[in-house]
């Protein structure tokens, strides 16, 4: 469910001599050094920053920061190294390079996004992918915090702030004003998909609705039936975070 693999951002202000790396991927030699060479030798590496913990994302965290000695940050104090936790907000600056940090829970509790003001762009994480849409993986995500983030960006888009996204998984989102709204028009659908399967089932979403056993997969095999199986697994996890959603508080 990676798409095309990890993608890892480097970024540097013009004419500057450090960067900042974002999201070190997985735990592959050619890939470390394929990063490094990109970041110009491990020296120049001022700052790691972490979307999320997912270890597609971190598994390469440690070798990293050793190889480079550069501080290490994310949402969870589990993956910082050498430094503190982000906070909503933030800004960041490495020698003229300006990111500001954005929390955007959903995907994972831990979702973070970073504004890049000088190239308009929103490095998005897994909140948005490059092809495809994210998968809301509960319990960790949730449907709730999702819409608030996915409105959240698109409020950057209408207030100028930015034009494209650069995600984690997938090619570069010229026009995010369109994939936001994308996102937002597909998840009430899919919101209604699975209130009417559960109609069709004659169940109900009660407080325990997104833990049973075999709901999510029944649900799936109605609101998915014309997807390829090779994603329901990952489709069965957004249905249950959906389930929640729905389930009367």
């Amino acid at each position: 469910m990676t798409l095309d693999g990890t993608n890892t951002w480097v970024l540097r202000e013009p004419g500057a001599e450090r960067v900042v790396l974002v999201d070190p991927g997985p735990l592959d030699e050619a890939h470390l050094d394929a990063q490094l060479a990109a970041c110009g030798g491990a020296g120049r590496v001022a700052l790691v920053l972490v979307t999320h913990h997912h270890h597609d994302h971190t598994d390469a965290v440690d070798a990293i920061h050793a190889r480079t000695g550069a501080p290490v940050r994310a949402v969870s104090p589990d993956w910082c190294r050498a430094a503190d936790p982000l906070t909503d907000g933030e800004a960041i600056d490495v020698e003229g390079l300006s990111l500001s940090v954005v929390a955007t829970p959903g995907h994972t509790a831990d979702s973070v996004s970073f504004v890049v003001g000088g190239d308009k762009a929103l490095l998005t994480g897994d909140m948005v992918l490059g092809r495809g849409t994210t998968v809301v993986v509960h319990p960790d995500g949730a449907i709730a915090p999702y819409l608030d983030s996915i409105t959240r960006m698109r409020a950057l888009v209408t207030a100028g702030e930015i034009e494209v996204a650069w995600p984690a998984h997938g090619p570069v989102l010229d026009d995010a004003g369109a994939v936001l709204d994308h996102y937002l028009t597909h998840r009430q659908q899919r919101l209604d998909q699975v209130r009417d399967a559960l109609v069709a089932l004659g169940e109900q979403p009660g407080p325990d609705a997104a833990d049973h056993p075999t709901l999510a997969r029944r649900v799936v095999e109605v609101v998915y039936a014309d997807v390829d199986r090779s994603v329901w697994d990952a489709a069965e996890w957004s249905v249950r975070a959906q389930l929640a959603y729905l389930a009367p508080a």
